[in-house]
């Protein structure tokens, strides 16, 4: 990765791992519901609000924070 891409990525919650999900509208929320089912996440708060990729043209994206 570049020094600008990590400089972007926010550390303010200490070394906590972060899973980014990235596609179209419906397959990051098709993801997210399945981390739910399968446990990966505990439940729909631990994601980040679905947001645009800001790197991507026509992409979503949303963190999940363990």
């Amino acid at each position: 990765m570049t020094t600008e891409f990590n400089e972007l990525l926010s550390l303010s919650h200490g070394d906590k791992l972060q899973i980014w999900i990235i596609g179209d509208r419906d397959q990051v929320i098709h993801a997210m519901n399945e981390f739910c089912v399968k446990r990966i996440a505990t439940d729909r708060a631990k994601f980040s609000p679905l947001i645009p990729a800001w790197f991507a043209s026509g992409k979503f994206m949303a963190v999940l924070e363990r």
